[in-house]
């Protein structure tokens, strides 16, 4: 393990530390405008939303490391307090990358990158056309972390119209992750695709579950399963009756395992907790439970 106080590393080291650490991180693709009317457009990683009521998000277009500048954005959201924040899907990552460069103030990155931009309804700057879900918002405050190279300045911003592609959206109204195919930063040129690892994870049941604490001993201390399977499992509000125990036991698949290895302890508990863990990477939790506690 390697440990250290962030002020012991230069800049360089501790920002690129930090943001392995700190990953997969959305992309505000923020687009602003100056008091002369120039468009901007230019993405940040230290983005994310804090509030829904009401609905806030805060992205933080840092000083620069090497010379302390600050970027165009902050000095267009300090003149003309409005942006927007559009979410960058997979189908626009490169040109959202060439954003990114440092053109001059008067380059604008739409014509650059051949994004369009189109009209907003309640703010100022432009929206990007082909962005799947566009925010718009009014800077409500900005918050300056410090003066020199590296330091954040977060701008809090309270979303005042919503825009999403109808592609994206399920019959209930809601955003399908799948079909959204946002793209996330990690550190230093890497990117992931969230639409490739995508899965879901149930809620716990209630405030009433088992706990890690609640299962016995001997499921906690298998060596079969880890602890990401056992929390799983913990997510049951019971465990399972002696009756639900003996039709597992009585079950045809169930029985002749007992019979095949019921003189060896070892390899008994072997193939129960096996298939136990197989049950669990199938969602069948429940099923997992009670196949262990036939053997109790």
């Amino acid at each position: 393990m390697k440990s250290f106080e962030p002020q012991d590393l230069d800049l360089k080291e501790r920002h690129q530390l930090l943001l392995g650490a700190v990953a997969p991180r959305p992309i505000a693709f923020a687009s602003t405008i100056d008091k002369a009317g120039n468009p901007n457009l230019s993405p940040f990683s230290f983005f994310n939303i804090f509030s829904s009521n009401p609905p806030t998000l805060i992205f933080s277009p840092a000083r620069r490391g090497r010379d302390n500048t600050v970027k165009h954005t902050l000095e267009n959201v300090m003149e003309v307090p409005e942006v927007v924040v559009n979410i960058v899907s997979y189908s626009i990552l490169n040109q959202m990358v060439l954003t990114s460069t440092e053109y001059d103030r008067d380059v604008n990155e739409f014509e650059r990158s051949a994004l369009t931009p189109i009209d907003s309804i309640k703010v100022k700057p432009f929206r990007v056309k082909e962005a799947k879900a566009q925010l718009e918002c009014v800077v409500k405050d900005i918050i300056h972390l410090g003066k020199e190279g590296g330091a954040g300045n977060l701008v809090i911003c309270e979303v005042v119209y919503v825009h999403i592609d109808e592609s994206v959206l399920k019959e209930n109204g809601r955003i399908d992750p799948v079909k959204m195919d946002q793209v996330a930063r990690l550190a230093e040129g890497y990117y992931c695709r969230v639409s490739e690892g995508i899965f879901e994870v149930a809620p716990p049941r209630g405030t009433n579950n088992l706990g890690m604490d609640g299962l016995p001993a001997w499921i906690r201390e298998s060596r079969h399963f880890t602890a990401n399977e056992l929390a799983r499992l913990a997510k049951a509000t019971h465990l399972p009756s002696e009756a639900e125990v003996e039709m597992v036991r009585h079950s045809t698949g169930m029985k002749e395992i007992y019979e095949k290895y019921g003189h060896d302890g070892v390899m008994l508990e072997s193939k129960l907790h096996n298939l136990a863990k197989n049950l669990i990477a199938e969602g069948k939790e429940d099923e997992a439970l009670r196949i262990l506690m036939s053997n109790k």
